[in-house]
């Protein structure tokens, strides 16, 4: 009988399993690959919470430690995926799962365009196309370096989404910039309705 991951949904242990299925690494390794690069686009998981995982997952036998000798440097503890791990991540990944959660404080912040200055609601919106490209180009960069098809298609959902933001900000930035302000100096809410229950003003 194979080890179960507890809850319904991926967790931390869950990405742990994800990342080692790629490869042996170190907890630094893995840590870092939560936090950059692919793997951090699936599921939260902070700094503190990736070792806790990782010595769950080692009483569990779902991944063997063994330590790395290092002349004059601490010893480094290298993290490998066991058969009882790998069974276990490929039920956990025969569940449905859970609904992707997206939350933006660059959408607040247009939603209440009204509220900021012309000048500067501009220079977010350029800030933030940047920031699209930016993560478009580096996601280009992973994508010519794999071979996995499903690696591959993780990676081009992520551009398509990220161009594809990007594209409605170049093409709609004027619905925005047009109301900017406005509230500001007293005038009408752009975005109120005839009650102002949806105005930011």
């Amino acid at each position: 009988m194979h080890a179960r991951l507890t809850g319904n949904h991926m967790n931390v242990r869950t990405l742990c399993l994800a990342i080692l299925n790629f490869g042996e690494a170190t907890g630094y390794e893995i840590r870092k690959k939560t936090q950059e690069g692919v793997f951090s686009y699936f599921i939260n998981a902070s700094y503190g919470s990736i070792y806790p995982a990782l010595t769950q997952l080692t009483k569990d036998g779902l991944v063997s430690c063994r330590p790395l000798m290092q002349s004059g440097r601490p010893n480094k503890k290298i993290y490998t995926l066991t058969e009882k791990g790998r069974q276990a991540f490929i039920e956990a990944l025969q569940s449905p799962p859970g609904e992707d959660i997206f939350k933006s404080e660059f959408l607040m912040i247009m939603m209440c365009s009204d509220l900021v200055a012309p000048e500067k609601l501009s220079e977010l919106i350029d800030a933030r196309i940047k920031w699209l490209d930016d993560k478009v180009a580096y996601l280009r960069g992973v994508i010519e370096q794999v071979e996995a098809d499903g690696v591959h298609f993780a990676v081009s959902c992520g551009i398509a989404a990220y161009e594809s933001s990007a594209r409605h900000l170049r093409e709609n930035r004027h619905l925005v910039e047009r109301s900017a302000g406005k509230a500001l100096a007293g005038g009408k809410p752009s975005s109120s309705a005839s009650s102002g229950e949806t105005s930011c003003g």
